[in-house]
């Protein structure tokens, strides 16, 4: 056993794989809706409003 691993040898199952993608996904998603929110709080904070 020289230590090396391949892909090949630790492959998970499909599900599995596209079920991390999607939590990836909706992280990345909520992130950038928090971020979002913040900015206008911010922004309604220094008095810039939309409307």
């Amino acid at each position: 056993m020289t230590g090396k691993h391949t892909f090949d040898e630790e492959k998970k199952p499909l599900w599995q794989r596209l079920g991390w993608l999607a939590v990836i996904w909706a992280g990345s998603v909520a992130a950038l809706g928090i971020v979002a929110w913040l900015m206008r709080m911010f922004m309604a904070a220094a008095g810039l409003s939309t409307h």
